[in-house]
């Protein structure tokens, strides 16, 4: 009976051990900056947009893609983003998945989970790539995004707004073998210009 009593209190003392362990995480979690650094393979209607930002004369007739996909209310956005991770504290930060969402201009485009472990040692930073495929129909169908993009290819400075793009996740970590959520988002802004578009 003593030999079932001691080994219970160290399976609780273990247990203990590793919750201490993951609010540690948790608390290096939140002191985390996080910053979205680029897009990547970014294509617009099946169009790499890098291309389409070098052209001179951008016009509606030049974008058949674009212009079908308007017909049709599916115009598919695909892009990598690069989530930077940095971790300022002398504690471990780890993550077992997030949950995230993606807007422009406070419109949701989508959503989605990354299950993946990332963690982030003391002082390290580390990047994340996070998809992203989505219709943006809703997004372009008013004319005015197109039209600020079309505006700010003609005239050809890398600094001029489009956009505001958001990014917004919830990490989670294991606690006992269980998946605890952060409560709330994480939000990561980054102004859109041509300029993040490499």
């Amino acid at each position: 009976m003593k030999q079932i009593l001691s080994l219970c209190i160290i399976i609780l003392l273990f247990a203990g051990c590793d919750i201490a362990k993951q609010a540690q995480q948790v608390a290096a979690l939140e002191s985390c900056t996080y910053r979205l650094t680029k897009l990547q393979q970014v294509s617009l209607a099946g169009t790499d947009v890098q291309k389409l930002l070098n052209q001179q004369d951008l016009s509606l007739s030049s974008l058949p893609g674009i212009a079908l996909g308007l017909l049709r209310k599916d115009i598919p956005l695909r892009a990598n983003l690069n989530l930077e991770i940095t971790n300022p504290t002398a504690q471990l930060a780890a993550i077992n998945q997030f949950e995230y969402k993606i807007l422009v201009n406070n419109t949701e485009l989508t959503e989605g989970i990354i299950n993946q472990n990332v963690n982030v040692a003391q002082g390290q930073t580390v990047n994340v790539p996070v998809q992203m495929s989505t219709n943006i129909y809703g997004l372009l169908a008013g004319g005015n995004l197109l039209n600020d993009i079309m505006k700010a290819t003609k005239t050809g400075t890398a600094n001029d707004k489009i956009g505001v793009l958001t990014l917004k996740i919830k990490p989670s970590i294991m606690i006992g073998g269980t998946l605890v959520k952060y409560p709330g988002y994480i939000t990561i802004n980054k102004d859109i210009s041509s300029k993040i578009l490499f």
